[in-house]
Parts: structure tokens; C-alpha cells; sequence
């Protein structure tokens, strides 16, 4: 909420829009013997704008000076949420436009021009619309969270040695109709009742809105000849596999390139050349999902190398890239993963914890990933935004696989359907496509979360984002999140798998477990018979207090949460032997939601806390997730080893 003339400005930007991503690609910035990288998180200066128009920053041109000569400053972690940081409540719920600095010295190394050094700064992802300055000169402008962003800043760093490079970010959280996700703001004009000029932002998720600079930011460095961009697909029988690829360079037409693909122990099993081509792996170690092989997650590494004359000078680029071969496809029945059929029996989770928000945090990731490989769970779905990056890797290592869901959740409001909305959407796949692209782990795009898809332009609106995302990615079915009545759903049929919600006993004949069976049985029904394709239940779950117990159950108790779970379950069990595919709890963990009569600190549906303690029914659900992997599996002394460590 706020007390503002309101964020006009931001309107303004979001007005004038982007048609397209910004062109090139988006390699995750590693080190190698051509590139060199440097970390910016840490604290940062940080200054909300509190004016009645949140504009003061602009008009006073706070970016042209440190931010500490515009006023009071305070320190904010970076990467972390801003909303919990502090003990002011003005910052937990602020909306409109806040102010970071950092202020760093770069090696001298980097700073000579004649080395031909390309200096650039990225964000990992920040919430929701930024701007950014270098030493006052304004270098980019970003719309969207959950996905990065960057620009060279070679030319305003480079002749300068010794002097700080001062970074700047103008960041605003508000969201409109247009963005992903959408919200509005609603004024609240009675005088007798509010104050002049109050607002609030309205939204229709179930989440908190948390704001800030979320993932990591980082300087890194390139040849001013360098790779730009890395494609890889891949195919695969018993005995070889063929790893396709693309390379694009930037700065040059007169370059090789030279490409080895080197297996865990170093070895090299293929080796090839140009921008464009194709390798040979024989007797391949396919990727495989957690628990369905005794070496899941395996992959190798794709070592590119650029040589081009500059100069007079040879200038090398090196890059490398983790690369899993795996196949995917879906019949009306199955979802088969190295042409065996996968279940997918995982959860649903949120970038979400106490103090950091949405800020990466590695010990909380790596508790999560033991969790989810103590639970059994085989894969999980990035509700309902894209995941860090460093999760993604993850994944990509343990062999969990992922569906990777865009910001498009709330999508509920008529004008959230219109072309304006529609090109933003666009934008959002071409960017979340050219950053996950070649992950193992991900075998399939989600382009909304329980959208108003019964409206009539959802039939245009999904056609058209559905059709663009297959265009950028024909590898990987796509597939959108819903909640609709199966017979007025008017994006279903463009998907190829049907993701499903379902709260019954729960928003629905609350506290009644004995209609599950029935409904959910009847919604599997109607949606395969009237779509003939697989389906993932996406969604099902109940609220508990952790320590509230009833005896017989009763709704917010353990105990409750427990049963409903094993209502949904011996349905699944019936319909998995025909065409559900996979399960997907909502949610791992407690998370935190705006305020509300139904909503005691956040969402309680998670099967851990919020701090990742067990509840009752984790054990219900790791009892039946390492049931199914002994069942699926043609392993089952792996896992039964699995089980002794777990």
C-alpha cells in the first residue's frame, strides 16, 4: 500500500514496451582461461522513494551522484528480497520505485583497451522493472522478474583506472494489467476512510510480492571477439548419440571454432568444427532422472574454443557448457523420457523464506535438494515464475526434472488478454527459452498458472504464446497450469499435456473427504475423454497448522492434511495405469502470502514449514514416492541403497 500521486512514471515506461527480447544470447557467466568474473553481492546502499509521486529519485537525478549525497541511505543485502529486512513496516508492503548503489573497483586488467577486453554487468533477475546506470550513464532497462539481464559496459568503464565504477538501480515493484505477472493499482478516494492520495496493489496470486534485487549480480569479462550464444540439442539409440549444436559469435566474421566434448573423467568422445554441426557419441551415458538410473544427471562437458586474428594479435575465446543427452516424447498416454515412461512424483515449491524473500540462498537450496531426494521426489514445477539459474544446475546434476513455468500467473482481468499483454508474453518465453534452452532437466514449458482461460481471447491468446514458444523450442512439449471446467477451456486444446488443479474437500466441499474419490475420478474422465492426452495432476493439497491435531480429521489439523492426501492417492493409483502421468503436491514448503482472513503468516499447504521441518504428511508422501521408484524402476538394489542413506 502507499499514500502517492502513483508511479506514473512507471506506467509510462511499461507503455512504450518491447517487441522483442534484446537480441543475442545469455550464457551463464563462467570462468574460464578467456573469462573472468566478479561477484557484486554483499551490501549494497539502498533508498526507498517515499515522494507523493515516487519520482523524486528521477527528478533529482539521484543516479548522477552516490546515492548516500541524495539522502538517508541504509545497507541491503544483495542477493535478498528488501521487504523483511528492516523493522519499518512502509518497506514490507512499499510499492513504486526503490534505489540500489554499489560502488566497485575493477582489476586494471580489465580496464586497458588495447588487451580488447569486453566488460559486462549482469543481473541473475530483480523484481520487477529496472534501470540501471554506470557512473551516471544509464546502460540498460529491463521489464520482467525471474529472468537476467545485462549489458557491456566496456566503453564507460575502460579509460579510467583507479576510480570507482559506481552502479545504480532504479527498481519498481508495481505491477499493471500488462505485466507478468499482472496486477493493478486501485486508489481508494473516500476521504472519511483513507488518506489523500492511497493506494493499494492489487493482485491475484497467492504469494507475497516480494521486491528487490533477487539473484546474483556480477561483472564479467570477454574477449571483445567472443561466443555469444551456445544451442544444443540431442538423439540418442542404445548404442549413439547425436549432439547437435549451434554457435553464434559476436565481433567478427573471420573466426574459427573448434569444439571437443570431453565425458566425466576428461576424456574426449567426440569432436567437431564450425558455427553449425553435429557430434557423435558412441555407447552415450544418457541423462537420466533421479531414480531411474544408478547415475542420473549425467552429463558432459561441451568445451567451445574461438580463435580470430585482431590486430595482428590471435584473440581466444573459451566457453563451456554441461551438456545431458536425453529424448523426450508424449503419446495420448505416456510421457517417456529416454523412450521409457516417467511418473512424475514431485511437488510444487516457491523461491521463498524467512528474512531473504526471493534472494538466492545457498544453504537453503542445498537443504531443499536433500529434501527432495530424502522425500523421493523425482521433479518439481518452478511455480510459478522461473527458478535461479544456480536451482536450475542443480537439476540439472541430480537429475531432477524440472517444468519450467513462466511468470504468466493471474492472469484473470479481460485486458490482461490483450495484444499489449500478449507481445509482453512473448518476450517472456524468448527470454526464459534462450536462458534454459539446453538444460537437461527441463523437458517441458509452462506458459501460464490458472489463467482465466474460459474467457473467449484465451483461445487466441494461448494459441498464439503456445505456438511462438514450440517455434523457439520445437525439443519440448508446452503445456499450461489450469483450473477451469474442462468443457470451457478454451487454451486446452493447443497444449500437449493437460496440468490440471484440483482442491477438492478443500475449496470445495471444504471438510468433506469422502467427495474425492468421485470428483477427482470424474475430472480425470472428462478431461481425457475429451482431449485424449496425458495427464499431470499439477495441484491437490490442504492446509495444516504444524502441531494442530485432530482426531477424526479435521480441516488445518495434521491429521486432515494427511487423509486428503490419501484420497487423491488410491485414485491416482487407478488412473496412472491409463494416462495420469504425474503428481505434483502443492506445496513443499509453507510460504508467505499477503495478508487475509484465510491466510494465518502465509500459506500453510506446504508438507514442510516454512523453516523445512516435516510435517505428517511428508512421511505419507516419501512412504509412497519411493514406493512408485521401486515399482518403475529396473533398479532396485540402487535403490534400495538409496533408502539406507535417506
Amino acid at each position: 500500500c502507499g499514500m502517492a500521486g502513483g508511479c506514473c512514471l512507471l506506467f509510462s515506461l511499461l507503455a512504450v514496451g518491447r517487441a522483442a527480447a534484446p537480441p543475442g544470447g545469455m550464457l551463464y557467466p563462467r570462468e574460464t582461461p578467456s573469462r573472468e568474473r566478479k561477484e557484486l553481492g554483499g551490501l549494497w546502499s539502498f533508498r526507498a522513494d517515499f515522494s507523493p509521486g515516487r519520482d523524486a529519485g528521477f527528478v533529482q537525478r539521484w543516479y548522477r551522484q552516490p546515492l548516500r549525497q541524495t539522502g538517508p541511505v541504509i545497507d541491503m543485502p544483495v542477493p535478498a528480497s528488501f521487504n523483511d529486512i528492516t523493522q519499518d513496516p512502509s518497506l514490507e508492503n512499499y510499492i513504486g520505485w526503490v534505489w540500489y548503489e554499489k560502488e566497485v573497483l575493477l582489476p586494471l586488467r580489465w580496464l586497458q583497451d588495447d588487451l580488447n577486453t569486453r566488460v559486462v554487468l549482469r543481473f541473475g533477475s530483480a523484481h520487477y522493472y529496472s534501470i540501471v546506470w554506470v557512473n551516471g550513464v544509464q546502460v540498460m532497462e529491463h521489464e520482467g522478474g525471474h529472468l537476467p539481464f545485462e549489458a557491456d559496459i566496456s566503453s564507460i568503464v575502460q579509460g579510467s583506472p583507479g576510480i570507482p565504477c559506481r552502479i545504480t538501480v532504479a527498481l519498481n515493484n508495481t505491477l499493471t494489467p500488462h505485466t507478468l505477472p499482472p496486477g493493478s493499482i486501485q486508489y481508494m478516494n473516500d476521504k472519511t476512510r483513507y488518506p489523500k492520495n492511497y493506494f493499494v496493489q492489487n493482485i491475484r496470486f497467492d504469494f507475497f510480492n516480494y521486491a528487490g534485487i533477487h539473484r546474483p549480480v556480477v561483472l564479467y569479462t570477454t574477449p571483445s571477439v567472443y561466443i555469444d550464444d551456445i544451442t544444443v540439442t540431442t538423439t540418442s539409440s542404445e548404442s549413439v548419440a547425436m549432439v547437435q549444436y549451434q554457435v553464434s559469435v559476436v565481433g567478427s566474421t573471420l573466426y574459427s571454432l573448434s569444439l571437443s566434448l570431453r565425458d566425466q573423467e576428461g576424456k574426449v568422445v567426440a569432436t567437431g568444427d564450425g558455427p553449425a554441426g553435429e557430434l557423435k557419441v558412441l555407447n552415450p551415458n544418457l541423462w537420466w532422472p533421479y531414480l531411474m538410473h544408478k547415475n542420473p544427471g549425467y552429463r558432459y562437458c561441451l568445451e567451445v574454443k574461438m580463435q580470430v586474428q585482431v590486430n595482428g594479435a590471435l584473440l581466444e575465446d573459451v566457453y563451456t557448457l554441461p551438456v545431458g543427452i536425453r529424448t523426450i516424447h508424449v503419446t495420448s498416454t505416456q510421457f517417456l523420457i529416454n523412450g521409457r515412461p516417467f511418473y512424475f512424483h514431485g511437488v510444487n515449491k516457491h523461491e521463498d523464506a524467512d528474512i531473504r524473500g526471493k534472494g538466492l540462498d545457498w544453504p537453503l537450496v542445498v537443504k531443499d535438494f536433500n529434501l527432495l531426494r530424502w522425500l523421493g521426489a523425482n521433479s518439481f514445477r518452478t511455480s510459478h515464475y522461473p527458478y535461479a539459474e544456480e536451482i536450475m544446475d542443480l537439476c540439472d546434476a541430480y537429475g531432477i526434472v524440472v517444468i519450467d513455468e513462466c511468470p504468466g500467473v493471474g492472469i484473470k482481468m479481460l485486458e490482461s488478454f490483450g495484444n499489449k499483454s500478449l507481445q509482453h508474453h512473448l518476450v517472456v518465453m524468448e527470454e526464459l527459452i534462450r536462458r534454459d534452452k539446453n538444460r537437461p532437466s527441463v523437458v517441458m514449458w509452462s506458459v501460464a498458472n490458472e489463467p482465466a482461460s474460459e474467457l473467449p481471447p484465451a483461445a487466441y491468446y494461448f494459441k498464439t504464446v503456445i505456438a511462438h514458444t514450440k517455434a523457439l523450442d520445437p525439443s519440448r512439449p508446452v503445456t499450461f497450469v489450469t483450473d477451469a471446467n474442462y468443457a470451457l477451456d478454451r487454451g486446452a486444446p493447443y497444449v500437449d499435456v493437460i496440468c490440471v488443479n484440483s482442491y477438492f474437500s478443500w475449496y470445495h466441499d471444504p471438510g468433506h473427504l469422502e467427495v474425492i474419490p468421485l470428483q477427482l475420478t470424474t475430472q480425470f474422465e472428462n478431461w481425457y475423454k475429451t482431449y485424449q492426452k496425458p495427464i499431470i495432476q499439477s495441484e491437490y493439497g490442504a492446509d495444516s497448522v504444524p502441531g494442530l491435531h485432530s482426531d477424526p480429521p479435521l480441516m488445518f489439523s495434521e491429521e486432515y492434511q494427511k487423509a486428503m492426501l490419501r484420497e487423491y492417492h488410491s485414485v491416482f493409483d487407478k488412473k496412472r495405469k491409463e494416462y495420469v502421468i504425474g503428481e505434483l503436491i502443492w506445496n513443499f514448503a509453507d510460504f508467505m502470502t499477503n495478508q487475509g482472513t484465510t491466510r494465518v503468516l502465509g500459506n500453510k499447504k506446504g508438507i514442510f514449514t516454512r523453516q523445512r521441518q516435516p510435517k505428517s504428511a511428508a512421511f505419507v508422501l516419501r512412504e509412497r514416492y519411493w514406493k512408485i521408484a521401486n515399482e518403475s524402476s529396473c533398479l532396485p538394489p540402487i535403490i534400495k541403497s538409496h533408502t539406507l542413506f535417506l
